[in-house]
């Protein structure tokens, strides 16, 4: 086998053995339980209640998936260490590079597939729309696809498990992604009452783009979970990833406002003529800071959401470097996961 089929072969298998965890579908239970439920907490706003829909449908996307990252992820390779399942993998001619670019490959797989499904879920909820009094009318179209291809989900996947014997967590996935693109695409051509509308009149590009960069960031935080788990146990590697989550979202507050604090310091001491010792210690301070805020990666880039609230337009030339910074981030901890995992006894 070349470098191409053993990279799509160990991709192809840990998308599989991924999206058939019960993690996976307890998370994506949870997540569109948590999403049809924003709606009545949306009520108690007293203000705009649809921008806090879609502020809390956004935010349980974005933990569902860092819990799937960080989950799929140390099952993929941690554990298969754990399990000396790996040893039968590299003790063949396969570099261990490619071991770790398929793992995450088929991680990113996964997490594409359980980020979507919930996408779905949001998007036919957010057209539905809130109900701030109860004069409100309901979307009938909305109600009638969403939660026919719901049923229509979990009936072809308890049958298919009944019956043929396949995985119930993947056949959810498997079934649910297309029966919801359906009934979305079916919602986008009718109004509350049945008329017909064109699909661009209910359509949420700014939305989808959110949901977009916030896959992104999913992403970088999967590869984050698998160069840890080439050298931690499942626990610590749960542990560090979501302190890097957290430490991501807060870069900004916690490096970026003292960076900015020291920074004009220093103008100010520049300005006054400071002792050069001072100057020193201050510059050195900045150094530091400079360093732990390009090590740390800064999620709030790929956090859109207020954005989305304020009808603001997300230009291209914010999304492109975004995008790049985010695949650039993918890149250097995926090279970080070879150069730990290179030297990792596996037997």
């Amino acid at each position: 086998m070349n470098f191409l089929e053993q990279l799509w072969a160990i991709a192809r298998n840990t998308a599989v053995e991924c999206v058939r965890q019960p993690v996976s579908l307890a998370v994506l239970v949870a997540g569109t339980l948590l999403i049809v439920l924003s709606v009545p907490f949306s009520g108690f706003t007293l203000m705009d209640d649809q921008r806090m829909f879609v502020d809390l449908a956004l935010s349980t996307v974005f933990v569902c998936g860092t819990l799937l990252a960080a989950f799929l992820a140390t099952n993929a390779l941690s554990r298969e260490i754990d399990n000396r399942t790996a040893l039968t993998v590299v003790s063949k001619p396969v570099a261990r590079p490619v071991f770790v670019w398929g793992k995450y490959l088929g991680v990113a797989a996964a997490l594409t597939a359980c980020t979507a499904f919930l996408a779905l879920v949001l998007m036919l909820v957010e057209m539905h729309g809130t109900m701030p009094t109860m004069a409100t009318p309901y979307h009938f179209p909305v109600l009638a696809f969403g939660v026919s291809a719901i049923v229509a989900t979990f009936a072809c996947a308890i049958w298919t498990n009944y019956f043929y014997g396949w995985s119930f967590p993947a056949s959810v996935l498997g079934f649910g992604i297309p029966l919801l693109g359906l009934g979305y695409l079916g919602a986008l051509l009718f109004d509350k009452d049945w008329t017909p509308l064109s699909p661009a009149a209910q359509f949420e590009g700014g939305i989808w783009t959110a949901i977009g960069m916030m896959w992104l960031g999913l992403c970088v935080l999967a590869s984050i979970a698998v160069a840890v788990s080439t050298r931690f146990g499942q626990v610590v590697t749960l542990g560090i990833t979501f302190g890097a989550f957290m430490a991501g979202l807060m870069s900004d507050w916690l490096i970026a406002r003292p960076l900015r604090d020291i920074t004009g310091m220093m103008e100010r001491m520049a300005k006054d003529g400071t002792a050069a010792s001072a100057a020193d210690g201050a510059a050195a301070k900045r150094a530091l800071l400079e360093a732990a805020y390009a090590a740390v990666p800064n999620f709030q880039v790929f956090w859109l959401s207020d954005a989305v609230q304020q009808k603001r337009d997300i230009p291209f030339s914010y999304v492109a470097p975004s995008a790049a910074y985010g695949l650039a981030l993918i890149v250097a901890a995926l090279c970080v996961a070879v150069a730990m995992f290179e030297r990792r006894e596996v037997g």
